[in-house]
């Protein structure tokens, strides 16, 4: 049986489920984390379908390893594919994202909703079910729109640069002209674009991701299992990457920063060094 003391493990392509950690760590504070991003191997978005299972299941396999109790997979690319295969290998809770396509479906007042997503996304049996589930009912209109420049531009710490608000412009204003007005960000890298988006078109969009939501749903699976870290103390935080530690450390401190939390728990003005780890999968 897993030790409700052992850390919650997140998996991502890259940086991006760090939007999914920070809705975490606001849901379950006192849990420690082992966050492993696969930026050896990101973007997830243009590879095969086999490419990202396989993927994903040695990420997973390399959390196990370390002992975690439970695993979120907070890569949308990931979850499309991947989460029965790797809920059947290993031995512990594995959450999934779900795109929020329900609440913009019932929060739209033109009927028109629009899925930001990468190819392997909108092409996987998860997204065709959440539309068929929760818009068509309500005669919602869901197209899906890709840009694939845009992760690669998050992971090099461009989120909200000159050339990340052009590629909004072109990507999202046709979406703007058609009268849509809900925006689901189906990859979570994009809300790290949040701030580009509303400065270049306002108030057009509603923008709605799964974060939070993935949060409430991994409490209740704990609670659930009996594994709720019952520590008063603030859990930490420990990042692990497949690729070059020293090139990602200015992007994962400057993202977190963004959501409002620092690696070790510490007030802003005096931060610690996040933790940052070399691992192979």
């Amino acid at each position: 049986m897993m030790a409700s003391s052992a850390p919650v493990g997140v998996f991502d392509s890259g940086v991006g489920g760090l939007s999914v950690l920070a809705d975490l760590r606001r849901e379950l504070p006192h849990e420690d984390v082992l966050y492993l991003g696969d930026t050896a191997h990101v973007p997830y978005g243009s590879r095969s379908e086999d490419d990202v299972i396989d993927l994903t299941e040695r990420a997973v396999a390399a959390l196990y390893t370390r002992g975690v109790k439970a695993v979120v997979v907070a890569c949308n690319t990931a979850a499309a594919f991947s989460l029965s295969r790797v809920r059947s290998r290993f031995p512990f809770p594995v959450i999934g994202l779900v795109p929020a396509v329900k609440p913009a479906a019932l929060a739209t007042r033109s009927g028109k909703v629009a899925v930001l997503a990468t190819p392997v996304t909108l092409r996987g049996q998860l997204m065709r079910d959440v539309i068929r589930d929760h818009a068509e009912p309500l005669g919602v209109h869901v197209e899906g729109v890709v840009n694939l420049k845009l992760v690669p531009m998050v992971e090099a710490g461009l989120a909200d640069s000159p050339q990340m608000r052009e590629e909004l412009r072109r990507t999202l204003g046709p979406l703007r002209d058609a009268g849509v007005d809900q925006l689901v960000l189906g990859c979570t890298h994009y809300p790290f674009l949040a701030p580009a988006i509303c400065a270049e078109f306002g108030g057009a969009f509603a923008l709605v991701d799964s974060g939070a939501g993935v949060a409430r749903h991994t409490r209740r699976v704990l609670d659930g299992a009996g594994l709720l870290n019952d520590s008063p103390a603030p859990g930490q935080v420990t990042y692990l990457v497949t690729g070059d530690v020293e090139a990602v450390r200015p992007v994962i401190a400057t993202l977190s920063a963004q959501n409002g939390h620092s690696g070790e728990h510490l007030p802003a003005a005096a931060p610690a060094p996040l933790r940052i780890e070399s691992i192979h999968t």
